[in-house]
């Protein structure tokens, strides 16, 4: 039977929670944690496991949910950082065969949080970071943002950009006018979630990141954020910048993709034209997007793959991915 790998698994602490209520920036999405998906966020134990072998999945990649530190002040960012990954230490060793983790960094301290990925890719079951996209209203491509992906070229650590909601200015103009709950979840799992991720991307290329850094290895959620599907058209911004490369070769060489629990064979089969079989992870999007009957085994086994691929689909691409960080 094909081991099942879910990078893109997450969680939540009441301590970070509680930092978001406090916070001066509210984004609404916390609405959405809320009920049963509150209490599947912050189990790290036994009802996570079960629900796991229910759905096939033999490994979860465990995150903080959106918008992780982000939006938080600096200082207090740092702190809450640390201690949640001492928190995904503790769990990876409690059940190393269950699970891994994406560190949470504190990226409103740039330097902070390029140590903290260095702290954390040194212990057994990290593998990389996730962000959610700008922290306040810097973009990823930021020159203050630069220690991160410096860091993480260095180590040989993917960096998945999670998607978080528009800020503001953007939700109202874009967004809103159709009054609550409509405007949250337009800016949020609507839309705007998945433009915001693709954008980063997009951002960090045109920035001369890639050039820069040119082992940098990104994960995009979602079949990639949108973007994907018009790499037609990003194509011909080549006739305005001076990269290095054609922009569909960062598509080809800096970016995997994931289906974050969208089980679309036609969004697959788009993702294997751009990127490849060797390109693609899988990803629940747990607990957002767990439905009982396994449905994601269900997708891999009907795919229309290889076995190879298939295997490589369900965790080899991400073995490879994770084999050459540099844990010193």
């Amino acid at each position: 039977m094909t081991k099942l790998i879910a990078i893109e698994e997450h969680f939540l602490t009441p301590d970070i929670r509680a930092a978001w209520a406090a916070s001066p920036i509210q984004d609404g999405t916390s609405a959405f944690d809320r009920g049963e998906i509150e209490s599947r966020l912050d189990d790290l134990g036994g009802g996570r496991i079960a629900l796991m072998d229910e759905a096939g999945i033999d490994v979860q990649v465990l995150s903080v949910t959106t918008p992780a530190l982000h939006n938080l002040d600096p200082e207090q960012s740092i702190d809450l950082a640390r201690q949640t990954n001492d928190l995904l230490a503790a769990t990876v060793a409690k059940h190393p065969t269950r699970f891994q983790a994406f560190a949470v960094l504190p990226t409103a301290s740039p330097a902070e949080a390029a140590l903290e990925l260095e702290r954390t890719i040194a212990q057994p079951g990290f593998a990389g970071t996730m962000l959610c996209g700008r922290t306040r209203d810097k973009n990823l491509d930021h020159p203050d943002l630069r220690p991160i992906f410096a860091t993480a070229a260095k180590l040989g650590a993917p960096v998945f950009i999670h998607p978080q909601i528009p800020q503001r200015s953007v939700r109202d103009v874009l967004y809103g006018g159709f009054g609550e709950p409509i405007d949250t979840a337009f800016a949020a799992f609507g839309l705007g979630w998945h433009y915001e991720a693709g954008i980063q991307f997009v951002r960090l290329t045109l920035a001369g990141v890639f050039d820069e850094f040119p082992d940098l290895q990104i994960i995009l959620g979602h079949w990639g954020e949108v973007v994907l599907f018009y790499l037609e058209r990003l194509n011909a911004l080549a006739r305005v910048t001076k990269l290095q490369r054609p922009i569909d070769d960062y598509f080809r060489q800096n970016l995997y993709v994931t289906p974050s629990g969208m089980w679309s064979q036609e969004y697959m089969q788009r993702s294997l034209k751009i990127v490849g079989p060797e390109r693609i992870l899988f990803s629940t999007d747990y607990p957002y997007q767990y439905r009982p009957g396994a449905p994601g085994k269900a997708f891999l086994e009907a795919a229309g793959l290889s076995e190879q691929h298939k295997k490589l689909f369900a965790n080899g691409n991400w073995r490879r991915l994770t084999s050459s960080i540099q844990r010193f």
